[in-house]
């Protein structure tokens, strides 16, 4: 008797549970996608439809300078909100109550800073806010966003990244450049999914990176060019899966120029060696903008050897460097000639 029970509990809840997926699956499909996008709006029409049946609103290209509370209290299904290319000061507070948010696109707008509600969409995965003013983001963002996987913040005005972000674990593409970072937190390492390290074109600001950079595991892209930087950390010789390492525009001295020249595995090598006191014979000291002009660290001057045999180091065209910038209208802005001519940056 206790057997057939027990069966008979079972073919219940497996009934059960195919109608509450039935359930789901109808419900998936009454939601809807909404594109508002390029439509010169000054402000947000009326809605006449549920915005609870909302997946994925579209409000991008348009005019708009502020998102009204109400609206956006009551996405509650909303899954990718994109608002970017508009004229935004600031966002609604009441973006916090959408639990169910993935992707937030808040790109080439006016903000200059992030409500600190925002820590409360913890479902979210990817979050773009390039081209904005920000000068900080939440001092504890990091500690409640643990689904974050991309983090874009490139051009803004950003001092520092708070030190919560090292507790992003689930981080893999971390986009900081074209901001004005004086240092990197020091806890890099608790970043165990990292992948993607982007930290180039803070130009005169960024000196130093952190000996936790080289204990990022999963790293494979680094790119660390234009900023002026003179040493790379010896732990960067700990990064096996490291595959491209970008260092151009920098007064590099450690490892010298001919390292580089040799690809990416010399240069780990080189750091190994030096991290173990392997080099206990000093190079013969050259002025290092002589080092950059004969190996061509900028100005893509070194045309004698192919890219190919750099072996993962890579020097790019200066307009590769800023390769998926948001806001295609605020590339002009950015010109590679003008930003980074070398009589601009490399004049005394």
């Amino acid at each position: 008797m206790m057997y057939e029970l027990q069966q008979q509990q079972m073919r219940m809840d497996t009934k059960k549970k195919a109608a509450n997926e039935k359930k789901r699956s109808i419900d998936e499909e009454r939601l809807e996608i909404v594109d508002l996008s390029g439509m010169s709006l000054d402000a947000l029409p009326n809605p006449s439809l549920n915005l609870g049946a909302i997946c994925k609103l579209d409000l991008s290209n348009n005019n708009l300078q502020n998102i009204p509370e109400s609206l956006t209290a009551r996405l509650l299904n909303v899954i990718v909100l994109d608002v970017h290319s508009n004229q935004l000061k600031s966002l609604p507070n009441s973006i916090g109550c959408l639990s169910k948010l993935k992707v937030l696109n808040v790109s080439g707008n006016l903000l200059s800073y992030l409500p600190k509600t925002i820590e409360n969409c913890r479902s979210i995965e990817e979050l773009n806010a390039n081209f904005n003013k920000l000068s900080h983001l939440p001092d504890t963002i990091g500690f409640e966003l643990n689904n974050l996987k991309k983090l874009s913040v490139n051009s803004n005005k950003l001092i520092f990244l708070p030190r919560s972000l090292t507790h992003l674990t689930s981080l893999r593409i971390l986009d900081a450049r074209l901001n004005c970072l004086r240092s990197l937190p020091e806890d890099l390492e608790n970043l165990i999914n990292l992948e993607v390290l982007n930290v180039s074109q803070n130009f005169q600001y960024l000196e130093i990176l952190p000996y936790s950079i080289g204990l990022l595991m999963s790293l494979i892209e680094l790119d660390v060019s234009y900023n002026k930087i003179t040493a790379l950390p010896d732990s960067i010789g700990c990064l096996k899966k490291l595959q491209k390492l970008i260092v151009e525009g920098n007064p590099m001295v450690s490892p010298p120029p001919e390292v580089f020249e040799q690809g990416l595995h010399s240069v780990k090598e080189y750091l190994s060696e030096k991290m173990n006191g392997g080099h206990k014979t000093p190079l013969k000291k050259k002025s290092w903008m002589g080092k950059l002009v004969k190996y061509g660290t900028f100005n893509g001057a070194n045309r004698s050897r192919p890219r190919e045999e750099r072996e993962g180091f890579i020097m790019p065209e200066y307009r590769s460097s800023i390769d998926g910038l948001a806001s295609p209208r605020y590339m002009g802005m950015f010109s590679p000639r003008r930003l980074f001519s070398p009589r601009t940056y490399f004049t005394r």
